[in-house]
């Protein structure tokens, strides 16, 4: 006796359904993908290498330090000597893209869930299944729904790396303590006010570990993505893996950890402050000349109020 179970004939069915009576509303999502990943990729292409790597260096001077500048200085000029800066401009931008998408859906999720246990209760095992699956599934369904291209690859990085951000914003505003809450409610704040003002910011530091996370899952995401046609460096990776080229491969996943060290390093500072940037040595070395001051005009003024000075005069 055969016993077969024709799950498949079913799933074939559904996307068939979807795909006839949902086209529309899919074409539209597509269709503000593309705008959002094309804008982003023209703004980052429209600048001249050394005018992006500037920005980056300024950027990691101010938010993280002169000796990670100099590494963010060193990193660009890696890629732009292997040929590979229109690819890392590419993959930037798919990241970039997904991430901002991500967190525009997440980070309300995670809100709403820290407000309501029950919508908590249902959403946690999904989350655990998005994180559970392997990443090679996401493609499955982009490519059924939306074929090849920068849109699929970017719709299934965007699924893939958004449950740390709906997670650690939920966590976050669950561990601002009652005091805080009960001091803001003290003071007459509304729902919003009390979000805004307090949960919110009080929650920050947890919520940019959540954007860090999902920023290294895009990334991890790309080589993946290429399969589909996401392009960037994993499809240098990709190509590399396909013509046996461990030179191309590697260079192309060289791109890669550079580029995860960089996004790395700068979002880890928004979360917990520019402690080594250019703003806070600038700072020290103000303080340390007004210290300089003060102490030198103590010891005049105690200089002229010692009885041997008294005398002399």
């Amino acid at each position: 006796m055969e016993f077969n179970i024709e799950i498949g004939d079913g799933v074939s069915a559904a996307v068939d359904y979807i795909r006839n009576n949902f086209q529309d509303g899919l074409d539209g999502i597509a269709t503000v993908i593309e705008w959002v990943a094309d804008g982003t990729f023209i703004a980052l292409d429209i600048m001249p290498w050394w005018l992006l790597t500037a920005l980056l260096v300024v950027l990691s001077l101010w938010r993280v330090g002169w000796k990670f500048s100099l590494f963010t200085l060193g990193a660009m000029l890696l890629v732009v000597g292997m040929g590979l800066w229109e690819e890392t401009v590419n993959t930037l931008a798919l990241v970039l893209t997904a991430t901002f998408i991500a967190l525009v859906v997440g980070i309300p999720i995670g809100i709403a869930m820290s407000r309501n246990d029950t919508l908590e209760t249902l959403v946690r095992p999904i989350l655990d299944l998005m994180q559970t699956l392997p990443p090679f599934v996401y493609l499955i369904p982009a490519a059924m729904f939306f074929g090849l291209g920068k849109v699929p690859g970017t719709i299934a990085t965007i699924v893939f790396a958004m449950p740390p951000v709906v997670r650690l914003t939920n966590l976050g505003i669950r561990q601002v303590s009652e005091e805080n809450v009960e001091a803001g409610l003290a003071f007459g704040c509304t729902d919003w006010q009390l979000l805004s003002k307090v949960q919110f910011p009080l929650a920050l530091p947890t919520i940019m570990a959540g954007v860090n996370q999902t920023i290294m899952l895009a990334l991890s995401m790309v080589v993946i993505a290429s399969m589909i046609g996401a392009g960037g460096l994993g499809n240098t990776v990709l190509t590399g893996i396909q013509r046996l080229d461990v030179g191309l491969g590697f260079e192309g996943g060289l791109g890669v950890v550079v580029l995860a060290i960089l996004l790395d390093r700068i979002t880890q500072s928004f979360g917990h402050g520019a402690t080594g940037g250019l703003f806070s040595f600038l700072k020290s070395v103000f303080a340390t000349g007004s210290r300089a001051e003060g102490h030198s005009g103590t010891r005049d003024e105690a200089k002229e109020a010692s009885p041997a000075h008294g005398r002399n005069g």
